[in-house]
């Protein structure tokens, strides 16, 4: 049996869809790791990822990009190659799992997982968490809770299984405050 090493990442982006808009950032960390039955939790805050990226087109909408606080104009000039961060993402995540299969958690999965595979698969031609090795932390929250998805916002959750961490919409700040949360839901026993 192969152990599994858990990322979360959180992206920040310039629009609504990746293509005709662009992530401006994203951050990853080690959640922690599970062979079988077993979780163990990582340290969010010691194993990390984080990078900022040049647009890749012209079009953005002000009130997304405003989220990230990121300025698109010094984005543009110092902001990393795309290609190079995200094959420098694809061997941080290598080394990280260390041969165990890595997979993703975000809060929601849908946003960000569609961000940050677009932009593995459209940059590198590959993604190491392949086309689905991917948690929602949303749903594994609903399915251990019994509630419906529509439940399971972090305000309705139990205040013990919100992270500490703040929300800042700093890309890293994000996944290192959702790593926290995942841990906390994996551990819970309802």
């Amino acid at each position: 049996m192969k152990a599994e090493t858990y990322i979360s990442v959180d992206i920040e982006a310039d629009g609504p869809i990746p293509g005709p808009y662009s992530m401006v950032s994203f951050g990853m960390t080690v959640a922690g790791k599970r062979l079988g039955r077993g979780f163990t939790r990582s340290d969010p805050t010691l194993t990390t990822f984080y990078a900022e990226l040049r647009p890749i087109s012209d079009a953005f909408v002000q009130s997304a990009l405003d989220v990230s606080g990121l300025d698109r104009d010094l984005l543009l000039r110092e902001g990393q190659d795309p290609k190079e961060a995200m094959e420098s993402a694809a061997a941080w995540v290598r080394k990280v799992c260390d041969g165990t299969t890595p997979v993703l958690v975000a809060f929601p999965l849908s946003f960000d997982w569609m961000w940050i595979y677009w932009y593995f698969m459209n940059f590198t031609g590959d993604s190491p968490f392949g086309h689905s090795r991917a948690m929602d932390i949303k749903t594994l929250y609903a399915a251990k809770a019994g509630v419906p998805l529509t439940w399971s916002s972090k305000r309705q959750m139990p205040k013990e299984l919100r992270s500490t961490h703040p929300h800042s919409h700093h890309a890293l700040d994000d996944a290192i405050e959702q790593a926290d949360l995942f841990q906390n839901i994996m551990e819970w026993r309802v």
